[in-house]
């Protein structure tokens, strides 16, 4: 059997189960989901537990802005949609640019204290007509130029963090 790259994490606590099979499997990396998440210190704690067993230096989260944040105030702010970000990049380049990198790296900053370190963003998807509408406000533009420059942006301000 191969090994997983990323394993979710199913509660609030790691599970004496879930230790087992994170030091057994090794996996790069721990994913939390929103169902992980209740108090500061719990989270924490969770991270670091899931790190710790697995021996993995990754942990993501699916923290882009707008309607995907697993975490929520007061854990972290709420930050606009990436569509919001590309809106300001159509009126003025270089202010959208500057958003999309601030957003990544105030996100980054958010989830640092938890040991939480890979925010999965940016999304750099190019919706198309007639495509369905899954991605939505999560796209920063509707070009490939625009998504790729602000996508660029908002992940240099992840590493940033």
């Amino acid at each position: 059997m191969t090994a997983p790259l990323i394993v979710g994490l199913q509660g609030l606590e790691l599970s004496a189960r879930e230790r087992d099979f994170l030091e057994t499997v090794r996996p790069l990396g721990i994913i939390v989901f929103a169902r992980n998440v209740d108090t500061r210190d719990q989270l924490k704690g969770l991270v670091a537990a899931a790190l710790d067993a697995s021996g993995a230096s990754l942990a993501f989260v699916d923290q882009e802005g707008g309607r995907v944040q697993r975490l929520k105030p007061p854990l972290a702010p709420r930050y606009p949609a990436a569509r919001v970000i590309g809106a300001t990049y159509e009126r003025d380049n270089a202010a959208g640019l500057r958003a999309a990198w601030l957003a990544g790296r105030l996100i980054g900053a958010d989830l640092a204290p938890y040991g939480l370190n890979v925010p999965c963003l940016p999304v750099a998807d190019v919706p198309i007509p007639g495509a369905h509408d899954v991605i939505g406000d999560r796209a920063y533009g509707t070009t490939p130029e625009a998504v790729t420059f602000l996508a660029g942006a908002a992940a240099e301000g992840v590493l940033a963090a």
